[in-house]
Protein backbone atom coordinates (compact mmCIF):
# COMPACT_ATOMS: atom_id res chain seq x y z
CA UNK A 1 0.00 0.00 0.00
CA UNK A 2 0.96 3.38 -0.61
CA UNK A 3 1.82 5.77 2.32
CA UNK A 4 -1.42 8.06 2.10
CA UNK A 5 -3.47 4.87 2.06
CA UNK A 6 -1.73 3.36 5.08
CA UNK A 7 -2.49 7.03 6.67
CA UNK A 8 -6.02 6.89 5.68
CA UNK A 9 -6.64 3.43 7.06
CA UNK A 10 -5.28 4.16 10.24
CA UNK A 11 -7.29 7.30 10.62
CA UNK A 12 -10.37 5.35 9.72
CA UNK A 13 -9.93 2.84 12.53
CA UNK A 14 -9.10 5.95 15.10
CA UNK A 15 -12.02 7.66 14.28
CA UNK A 16 -14.56 5.13 12.85
CA UNK A 17 -17.41 6.29 10.47
CA UNK A 18 -16.33 9.40 10.01
CA UNK A 19 -16.14 11.25 6.64
CA UNK A 20 -16.34 14.58 5.15
CA UNK A 21 -15.78 15.84 1.58
CA UNK A 22 -14.20 18.97 3.03
CA UNK A 23 -11.06 19.57 4.76
CA UNK A 24 -9.44 22.52 6.00
CA UNK A 25 -5.83 22.92 6.92
CA UNK A 26 -5.15 25.45 9.73
CA UNK A 27 -1.59 27.86 9.89
CA UNK A 28 0.25 29.49 12.45
CA UNK A 29 -1.81 30.46 15.66
CA UNK A 30 -5.31 29.34 13.77
CA UNK A 31 -5.56 26.54 15.56
CA UNK A 32 -8.15 27.24 17.54
CA UNK A 33 -10.70 27.31 14.93
CA UNK A 34 -10.79 24.00 15.66
CA UNK A 35 -12.69 24.51 18.98
CA UNK A 36 -15.68 25.63 16.88
CA UNK A 37 -16.03 22.30 15.50
CA UNK A 38 -18.98 20.77 17.23
CA UNK A 39 -19.27 16.27 17.91
CA UNK A 40 -15.49 16.17 17.97
CA UNK A 41 -13.52 13.66 17.54
CA UNK A 42 -9.50 13.72 17.16
CA UNK A 43 -6.84 11.60 16.28
CA UNK A 44 -3.02 13.23 17.01
CA UNK A 45 -0.31 13.13 13.87
CA UNK A 46 2.05 10.96 16.04
CA UNK A 47 -0.63 8.16 15.65
CA UNK A 48 -1.07 8.33 11.74
CA UNK A 49 1.75 6.64 10.28
CA UNK A 50 3.90 8.90 7.97
CA UNK A 51 2.60 11.83 8.93
CA UNK A 52 5.47 14.82 9.91
CA UNK A 53 4.83 15.79 12.88
CA UNK A 54 5.07 19.45 13.46
CA UNK A 55 7.78 21.06 15.18
CA UNK A 56 6.58 24.54 15.50
CA UNK A 57 4.41 26.72 18.07
CA UNK A 58 1.24 27.20 17.00
CA UNK A 59 0.81 23.84 15.07
CA UNK A 60 -0.96 21.11 17.55
CA UNK A 61 -0.66 18.36 15.01
CA UNK A 62 -4.16 17.28 15.69
CA UNK A 63 -6.54 15.96 12.88
CA UNK A 64 -9.97 16.84 14.09
CA UNK A 65 -13.44 15.27 13.04
CA UNK A 66 -16.77 17.24 13.61
CA UNK A 67 -19.00 19.02 12.39
CA UNK A 68 -18.69 23.12 11.52
CA UNK A 69 -22.28 25.19 10.32
CA UNK A 70 -23.86 21.60 9.50
CA UNK A 71 -21.83 20.03 7.56
CA UNK A 72 -18.86 17.25 8.20
CA UNK A 73 -15.01 18.56 8.19
CA UNK A 74 -12.12 17.45 8.39
CA UNK A 75 -9.63 19.95 10.25
CA UNK A 76 -5.73 19.37 10.38
CA UNK A 77 -4.93 21.77 13.20
CA UNK A 78 -0.87 22.47 12.00
CA UNK A 79 1.25 21.38 9.42
CA UNK A 80 4.81 20.89 8.61
CA UNK A 81 7.18 22.74 6.81
CA UNK A 82 9.99 21.94 4.44
CA UNK A 83 12.17 24.53 6.31
CA UNK A 84 11.60 21.67 9.84
CA UNK A 85 14.10 19.53 7.68
CA UNK A 86 10.98 17.40 6.22
CA UNK A 87 10.72 15.84 2.62
CA UNK A 88 8.22 17.58 0.96
CA UNK A 89 6.98 13.79 0.13
CA UNK A 90 5.89 13.86 3.76
CA UNK A 91 5.30 17.36 3.86
CA UNK A 92 1.74 16.82 1.74
CA UNK A 93 0.90 13.64 2.81
CA UNK A 94 -1.76 14.83 4.88
CA UNK A 95 -3.17 16.32 1.55
CA UNK A 96 -3.11 12.88 0.07
CA UNK A 97 -4.41 10.92 2.58
CA UNK A 98 -7.20 13.50 2.80
CA UNK A 99 -8.21 12.48 -1.41
CA UNK A 100 -7.76 8.74 -0.35
CA UNK A 101 -10.31 9.49 2.71
CA UNK A 102 -12.89 11.08 0.16
CA UNK A 103 -12.37 14.79 0.64
CA UNK A 104 -12.99 16.40 -2.92
CA UNK A 105 -12.46 20.19 -1.18
CA UNK A 106 -9.09 21.39 0.57
CA UNK A 107 -8.97 24.78 2.16
CA UNK A 108 -5.85 26.09 3.56
CA UNK A 109 -5.49 28.70 5.79
CA UNK A 110 -1.65 30.04 6.86
CA UNK A 111 0.42 33.37 8.40
CA UNK A 112 1.92 35.48 6.08
CA UNK A 113 3.57 38.52 5.78
CA UNK A 114 1.55 41.76 3.24
CA UNK A 115 3.75 43.17 0.46
CA UNK A 116 1.07 46.15 0.03
CA UNK A 117 1.09 48.95 2.35
CA UNK A 118 -3.09 48.90 2.55
CA UNK A 119 -3.45 45.08 3.60
CA UNK A 120 -2.33 46.21 7.17
CA UNK A 121 -1.93 43.32 9.84
CA UNK A 122 -5.01 41.59 11.25
CA UNK A 123 -5.96 41.78 7.33
CA UNK A 124 -7.08 38.60 5.52
CA UNK A 125 -6.40 37.82 2.08
CA UNK A 126 -8.41 35.27 -0.51
CA UNK A 127 -5.41 33.47 -2.92
CA UNK A 128 -5.69 34.14 -6.31
CA UNK A 129 -2.76 32.54 -7.27
CA UNK A 130 0.95 31.84 -6.02
CA UNK A 131 4.43 32.51 -6.76
CA UNK A 132 7.11 28.89 -6.20
CA UNK A 133 9.97 30.39 -4.70
CA UNK A 134 11.44 28.20 -3.56
CA UNK A 135 12.71 25.87 -6.54
CA UNK A 136 10.99 23.26 -4.96
CA UNK A 137 8.29 20.38 -5.48
CA UNK A 138 6.80 17.85 -3.82
CA UNK A 139 5.95 15.95 -7.21
CA UNK A 140 9.85 15.74 -8.16
CA UNK A 141 10.24 12.17 -8.82
CA UNK A 142 7.99 9.13 -10.21
CA UNK A 143 4.76 10.23 -10.77
CA UNK A 144 2.13 8.38 -8.93
CA UNK A 145 -0.61 8.30 -11.66
CA UNK A 146 -3.14 6.66 -9.39
CA UNK A 147 -3.19 10.42 -7.82
CA UNK A 148 -2.94 11.96 -10.96
CA UNK A 149 -1.18 12.74 -14.61
CA UNK A 150 3.03 13.58 -14.57
CA UNK A 151 1.91 16.85 -16.16
CA UNK A 152 -0.80 19.25 -14.99
CA UNK A 153 -2.42 22.55 -15.46
CA UNK A 154 -2.07 24.96 -13.24
CA UNK A 155 -3.78 28.18 -14.67
CA UNK A 156 -6.73 27.69 -12.23
CA UNK A 157 -4.68 26.68 -9.43
CA UNK A 158 -7.47 28.37 -6.93
CA UNK A 159 -10.80 27.24 -7.52
CA UNK A 160 -13.04 30.28 -9.17
CA UNK A 161 -16.02 28.97 -7.76
CA UNK A 162 -14.75 28.86 -4.34
CA UNK A 163 -13.68 32.34 -4.46
CA UNK A 164 -17.31 33.99 -5.29
CA UNK A 165 -18.51 31.26 -2.43
CA UNK A 166 -15.31 33.33 0.00
CA UNK A 167 -16.51 36.71 -1.72
CA UNK A 168 -20.31 36.44 -0.46
CA UNK A 169 -19.29 34.88 2.53
CA UNK A 170 -17.11 38.03 3.62
CA UNK A 171 -19.23 40.53 2.36
CA UNK A 172 -22.59 38.68 4.56
CA UNK A 173 -20.31 38.66 8.00
CA UNK A 174 -18.61 42.19 7.40
CA UNK A 175 -15.26 40.82 6.95
CA UNK A 176 -12.87 42.91 4.97
CA UNK A 177 -11.58 40.21 2.31
CA UNK A 178 -8.63 40.98 0.45
CA UNK A 179 -7.16 39.15 -2.90
CA UNK A 180 -3.84 38.95 -3.95
CA UNK A 181 -0.75 36.61 -4.94
CA UNK A 182 1.32 34.94 -2.65
CA UNK A 183 5.04 33.67 -2.72
CA UNK A 184 6.14 30.62 -1.02
CA UNK A 185 9.63 31.16 0.21
CA UNK A 186 11.51 28.15 1.86
CA UNK A 187 12.18 30.01 5.17
CA UNK A 188 13.01 29.41 8.09
CA UNK A 189 14.37 33.02 8.22
CA UNK A 190 12.10 36.21 7.21
CA UNK A 191 12.93 37.35 4.29
CA UNK A 192 15.40 40.59 3.60
CA UNK A 193 14.16 44.04 2.46
CA UNK A 194 15.95 43.48 -1.03
CA UNK A 195 13.95 40.54 -0.99
CA UNK A 196 10.66 41.99 -0.33
CA UNK A 197 11.15 44.51 -2.60
CA UNK A 198 12.34 42.31 -5.36
CA UNK A 199 9.04 40.05 -4.74
CA UNK A 200 6.92 43.25 -5.00
CA UNK A 201 8.24 44.00 -8.34
CA UNK A 202 7.68 40.20 -9.56
CA UNK A 203 4.13 40.81 -8.06
CA UNK A 204 3.58 39.15 -5.04
CA UNK A 205 0.97 40.63 -2.36
CA UNK A 206 1.98 38.30 0.63
CA UNK A 207 4.93 35.90 1.40
CA UNK A 208 4.87 32.86 3.36
CA UNK A 209 6.99 29.64 4.26
CA UNK A 210 3.82 26.79 3.05
CA UNK A 211 0.69 26.22 1.34
CA UNK A 212 1.87 25.98 -2.29
CA UNK A 213 3.01 22.21 -1.66
CA UNK A 214 -0.07 21.03 -0.61
CA UNK A 215 -1.94 23.70 -3.32
CA UNK A 216 0.46 21.57 -5.46
CA UNK A 217 -0.21 18.08 -4.38
CA UNK A 218 -4.05 18.94 -4.36
CA UNK A 219 -4.73 20.09 -7.62
CA UNK A 220 -2.31 17.08 -9.04
CA UNK A 221 -5.50 14.75 -7.18
CA UNK A 222 -7.63 16.87 -8.64
CA UNK A 223 -9.18 18.40 -5.60
CA UNK A 224 -10.38 21.75 -5.31
CA UNK A 225 -8.61 24.64 -3.62
CA UNK A 226 -9.20 27.62 -1.83
CA UNK A 227 -6.70 29.71 0.32
CA UNK A 228 -6.54 32.16 2.76
CA UNK A 229 -3.95 34.21 4.75
CA UNK A 230 -4.19 35.71 7.42
CA UNK A 231 -2.01 38.59 7.59
CA UNK A 232 0.41 38.92 10.54
CA UNK A 233 2.80 41.45 9.92
CA UNK A 234 4.15 44.11 6.87
CA UNK A 235 7.73 42.65 5.20
CA UNK A 236 10.92 43.36 5.88
CA UNK A 237 11.92 46.71 5.35
CA UNK A 238 8.26 48.08 4.67
CA UNK A 239 8.28 49.58 8.42
CA UNK A 240 11.23 51.91 10.10
CA UNK A 241 13.08 49.45 12.75
CA UNK A 242 10.66 46.84 12.86
CA UNK A 243 11.90 43.26 13.74
CA UNK A 244 10.25 40.45 12.66
CA UNK A 245 9.83 37.47 15.02
CA UNK A 246 7.62 34.27 15.32
CA UNK A 247 5.81 35.22 18.74
CA UNK A 248 4.33 38.43 16.78
CA UNK A 249 3.14 36.16 13.99
CA UNK A 250 1.48 34.01 16.48
CA UNK A 251 -0.33 36.67 18.71
CA UNK A 252 -1.49 38.24 15.00
CA UNK A 253 -3.02 35.05 14.56
CA UNK A 254 -4.89 34.83 17.35
CA UNK A 255 -6.05 38.20 16.81
CA UNK A 256 -6.37 37.28 13.20
CA UNK A 257 -8.44 33.61 13.93
CA UNK A 258 -11.84 35.65 15.03
CA UNK A 259 -12.51 36.96 11.73
CA UNK A 260 -10.96 33.90 10.49
CA UNK A 261 -13.62 31.68 12.09
CA UNK A 262 -16.09 33.87 10.91
CA UNK A 263 -15.43 33.92 7.00
CA UNK A 264 -14.99 30.08 7.41
CA UNK A 265 -18.39 29.32 9.16
CA UNK A 266 -20.37 31.21 6.60
CA UNK A 267 -18.19 29.83 3.87
CA UNK A 268 -19.36 26.21 4.89
CA UNK A 269 -23.01 27.25 5.26
CA UNK A 270 -23.33 28.02 1.85
CA UNK A 271 -24.28 25.01 -0.54
CA UNK A 272 -22.25 25.18 -2.92
CA UNK A 273 -21.06 22.07 -5.22
CA UNK A 274 -18.84 19.47 -3.39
Amino acid sequence: MTPYYDAAAAVRKALPGRDAKIALVLGSGLGSIADAVEDAASVSFADIPGFPKPSVDGHHGKLVHGTLSGRQVFVLQGRAHAYEGHDLADVVLPVRTMEALGVTTLVLTNAAGSLREEMAPGSLMMLTDHINWSGANPLIGPNDASLGPRFFDMTRAYDRELHEVLRRSAEAEGVILHEGVYLWALGPNFETPAEIRAFRMLGADAVGMSTVPEVLAARHAGLKVAAISGITNFGAGMVANEILDHEHTLAQGETIAESMTKLLLHFLKDPFHE
